[in-house]
């Protein structure tokens, strides 16, 4: 029977919070949770706890929401609770080496791509828009680089051609809390080594912005295809169209060319628009004040506004 270990859980996101709610479920004793502070969201922008934060509080378990863990304060905090292990899910703050070095047993991470490929912030819509064949859950065992420590388990899935980054986050949420188990099982039997990453083939995840989900229609078809799934619920592709903004949520690869951005045709299947290569049939939009539709419900009411000859831009 594996040992019952005292783990601390730092994470924030939704990803980060299934991990836990497994946790919670084996025979292991959660002694602290690390999130970050709360941020303000929503209209009224009311400070809001994180998914984490949450589940923690309804399981009674104390919450540590330091600004840093560069903090001395921090430290010795995290020193005081003896924990065998520190398992770390999509935490958002930089473990310096003292608190790498103060579980027994190290600390762990769930890093949402099969390393060395995409460490970084987002490794599952980077997977999507590079056009990746698979992705995967890498559970490793942490060090001062950014998500380069020593590899103790990997778990893959395919990327499906209608892959979105929501459902490819939402099926590695759901892969990577068992992994995670499997390994604390392993590091606390002692039977699991960790496997040295190949840097040669690691590649950057950089942290997306609403910049470069602007649509550059001179760009291949099958380019915006993929960064139109990837950028999906965010931050969205987006584009203008007779001068109001419009949000791009699902397309498939169309015929027909064109000046980029010119609209090609419309009809229920959707509107083709020209790209720098090959064009794309945008199926998913959304207008300003509106909610997301499919394609055909906007072009039975608004089907002047997708005339043929117009560009988006």
């Amino acid at each position: 029977m594996t040992e019952a270990l005292r783990i601390v859980f730092a994470g924030t996101p939704d990803f980060a919070a299934e991990h836990l709610r497994a946790l919670l479920d084996t025979p292991h004793q959660v002694i602290a949770v690390y999130s970050q502070p709360d941020r303000p969201a929503g209209r009224g922008q009311k400070l809001m706890p994180s998914p984490v934060k949450q589940l923690a509080v309804q399981h009674a378990i104390p919450v540590y929401q330091p600004q840093t863990l560069r903090d001395p304060t921090a430290q010795a905090e995290l020193a005081a609770l003896k924990p065998d292990l520190m398992v770390v899910v999509a935490y958002g703050l930089i473990l310096p080496q003292v608190v790498l070095d103060t579980p027994r047993l190290g600390c762990i991470n769930s890093h949402a791509s099969l390393l060395p490929r995409w460490r970084g912030a987002a490794p599952i819509q980077r997977a999507i828009e590079a056009g990746d064949l698979e992705s995967g859950v890498t559970v490793m065992q942490m060090e001062a680089g950014l998500d380069t420590g020593p590899m103790l388990l990997k778990v893959s899935t395919p990327i499906d051609a209608e892959d979105s980054g929501g459902s490819l986050h939402d099926r590695l949420a759901s892969l990577g809390p068992a992994a995670v188990i499997e390994a604390i099982a392993g590091l606390a039997s002692g039977t699991l080594k960790g496997q040295v990453q190949d840097d040669s083939l690691a590649t950057y995840a950089h942290k997306l912005n609403k910049e470069e989900a602007r649509i550059d229609w001179s760009r291949p078809a099958i380019e915006l295809e993929r960064l139109i799934r990837a950028f999906n619920p965010w931050p969205i592709c987006h584009s203008t169209l007779n001068d109001a903004p419009l949000k791009v949520l699902g397309a498939q690869l169309g015929e027909g060319q064109g000046q980029p951005g010119q609209i090609l045709s419309a009809s229920k299947d959707g509107l083709s628009v020209a790209c720098g290569v090959g064009a794309l049939r945008l199926t998913r939009l959304q207008l300003p004040g509106g909610k997301a539709l499919a394609f055909a419900d906007l072009y039975n009411s608004r089907r002047e506004q997708f005339a043929a000859g117009a560009v988006l831009l």
